[in-house]
This record gives structure tokens, sequence and C-alpha cells, in this order.
């Protein structure tokens, strides 16, 4: 369970797209969040998963794709010890196979098949930082839902 009252307010937005269909108010929720945090000067892990949250909810596949390229560039600056801090569950490097991923998706979407395989390479070769749990699962099956779009072998 997180301790970081940021990460808990990303989790309200997350609750109100995935689960109550509202995504137009979990964009104000992050927008709003996004300006309390600094924006990319803000806490990295914050920028992280609020960059990684607001991707989703963009209706536009280039802006979907500038919010996750700002998730991933924030997570090169994320370290265990944060994580661990805000009651995070995952490691950092649990933090890049979702978010390859769903780089990979957007440039798949854009028809760049040659950076989405790049980053579906780099999502599978950091699979193993998953556990085998919902998650770990959840980012599993997305990964060979999109190896099979692209035609790679899983």
């Amino acid at each position: 369970m997180t301790t970081d009252a940021t990460m808990t307010r990303i989790g309200q937005g997350v609750e109100l797209h995935h689960h109550q269909g509202q995504r137009e108010a979990a964009r104000d929720l992050f927008t709003q969040i996004w300006d309390d945090i600094g924006g990319e000067q803000g806490d990295p892990l914050h920028v992280c998963v609020l960059a990684h949250s607001m991707a989703d909810v963009q209706d536009d596949v280039h802006q979907e794709l500038m919010w996750d390229l700002r998730a991933l560039a924030a997570a090169d600056l994320v370290t265990d010890e944060r994580v661990g801090q805000a009651g995070v569950t995952l490691s950092a490097a649990g933090l890049y196979p979702s978010l390859h991923l769903n780089v990979s998706e957007c440039y798949r979407k854009l028809g760049d098949l040659g950076r989405a395989r790049e980053h579906l390479q780099q999502a599978q070769a950091k699979i193993g930082a998953l556990g085998d749990d919902g998650y770990g699962q959840l980012i599993k099956g997305g990964l060979k839902r999109l190896a099979e779009q692209l035609g790679d072998a899983v």
C-alpha cells in the first residue's frame, strides 16, 4: 500500500479512468496533480507514474506518446530507495516493462514498426523485474498481444 499522498491522488485518477469510466475527470485530476508537483521538475517517481497515467487518458496518439516518453525519461531517475519510501511494491526496474509496452504500442499505432519492435524488445528484456502476480501477468499478456500484432515471435 502506498504511503505517498501524491501517489494516492494519482491512484484516484487511475480509479476514475479504469474503474469508473470517467476519462475526462481523470485527465483533469492528472493535470491538477501535474501542476502541483511542478511538472517535469517534480519528484521523478511522481513524474514517471503521473505521465504514464496521463498517457492513458489522451485522445491523440501523438499526445499519448509524448506523455509515455516523459514517463520513460523520468523512470531513469527513479531509485529503488525512492520507490520503497513511497510504499510502491514494484522495484524501479519493474517500471520499465509497462513503460516500454506503452511506448511500443504508440509507435505501432503511428505505423513506426521499427521503433515499436525496439521498445517491445526492451520491455521483453526487462520482464524479469515483474512478479508472477496479476500485474505481472497483465503486462506479460500485453507484450504477447503486441508481439503478435507486430508479427514477432513471442
